[in-house]
């Protein structure tokens, strides 16, 4: 049972998913205090409403804070850096020690002269689409 439940963690797949997700999220809290920073503010200003003081500047009794969107880049960041670092390499060189490339660059491909696929296999002598001779 715990054999299996290795084997589903280390699935390639899995950790691409699961390293893509941690971005998504990452980037959604980046994306979330930007707009909460300063596209609110900016649309409040329009209206005419007031807020507290902190880093940044003032439109139409509005405040913009700069400074928790700055702490927000940061964040993103540093966090990028880490799951970089504690997840991505690790489990690159896991991966190339069993023989798989994985967050490398693609594979080479070539394209089909005749039905003009371009999924090829660089080693291709024949397109799988049309069945043609590929030089």
């Amino acid at each position: 049972m715990i054999k299996g439940f290795k084997n589903f963690l280390m699935q390639g797949e899995l950790i691409v998913i699961a390293v893509g997700l941690v971005v998504a999220l990452a980037f959604s809290t980046l994306i979330k205090s930007f707009t909460d920073s300063i596209i609110t503010p900016l649309v409040n200003a329009a209206e005419g409403s007031n807020s507290s003081a902190g880093l940044g500047w003032t439109v139409n009794g509005q405040r913009i804070e700069l400074g928790v969107f700055i702490s927000a880049l940061v964040y993103f960041l540093i966090f990028m850096a880490v799951i970089y670092f504690v997840l991505v390499v690790p489990y690159r060189s896991y991966m190339a020690r069993m023989g798989t490339s994985v967050f490398g660059p693609p594979p080479a491909t070539k394209k089909c002269p005749l039905c003009l696929s371009t999924d090829l296999p660089a080693e291709a002598t024949k397109c799988s689409h049309c069945a043609s001779e590929v030089a």
